[in-house]
C-alpha cells in the first residue's frame, strides 16, 4: 500500500462487526443486512448475503470445484448503521451519557438521537485466551518481587 491510500483509512470506526446496517450504492441498494466482517486495512465491510458475486474454484485434493456465490466487500462509504427507532440509515456519533459510559447514538436527517446498542457479537472472543502459562510467560513469583524501593535505595542507578 502506497503513502496515498494510507493516508485516506479510516482511524476512528464508527461501523462495527454484528451492526445492522442498510447499503445506500450499489447493486443491492435499499437493502439490509448484518455485517459479517471488517477489512480495516482497505476501508471496506462485508455484509450477510449481500454483494454476492460468482467465484470459480478449480478442483483440488480434498474438496469439488465449480462455480459458487460468495459476499464481495463494499466500501465502508456504501453503508449506514440502520437507527433502531425509525429503521432508516442514519449517520452515528458519540455521546456521554450521565454515568460516564460513552454510547453511540444516531444523528442526521432521518435520525431519532437514539442509542445504538454495541453488537453482542462483539462480546465474544474469536480466539479464547490461554488458561495455563506458556513456555515464554513471566512467572508470578518474579512479578510480585519488589526490586525497585526509593528510600531505601534498592534498584537505583549508581550515577
Amino acid at each position: 500500500m502506497g503513502w496515498k491510500a494510507a493516508e485516506k483509512l479510516i482511524r476512528h470506526w464508527k461501523i462495527l462487526r454484528g451492526d445492522n446496517v442498510m447499503i445506500i450504492r450499489g447493486k443491492d441498494k435499499g437493502e439490509s443486512g448484518l455485517i459479517k466482517r471488517v477489512i480495516r486495512s482497505q476501508n471496506r465491510v462485508i455484509v450477510e448475503g449481500k454483494n454476492l458475486v460468482k467465484k470459480h474454484i478449480k478442483q483440488g485434493e480434498g474438496h469439488t470445484g465449480g462455480i459458487f456465490s460468495i459476499e464481495a466487500p463494499l466500501h465502508v462509504s456504501n453503508v449506514q448503521v440502520v437507527d433502531p427507532v425509525t429503521g432508516k440509515p442514519c449517520k452515528t456519533g458519540y455521546k456521554y451519557l450521565e454515568d460516564g459510559t460513552k454510547v453511540r447514538v444516531s444523528r442526521g436527517m432521518y435520525a431519532s438521537g437514539a442509542v445504538i446498542p454495541r453488537p453482542e457479537i462483539l462480546k465474544e472472543r474469536k480466539k479464547a485466551r490461554p488458561t495455563s502459562d506458556g513456555p515464554k510467560d513471566t512467572p508470578i513469583e518474579h512479578v510480585l518481587e519488589k526490586t525497585y524501593d526509593a528510600k531505601a535505595g534498592i534498584g537505583m542507578p549508581d550515577l
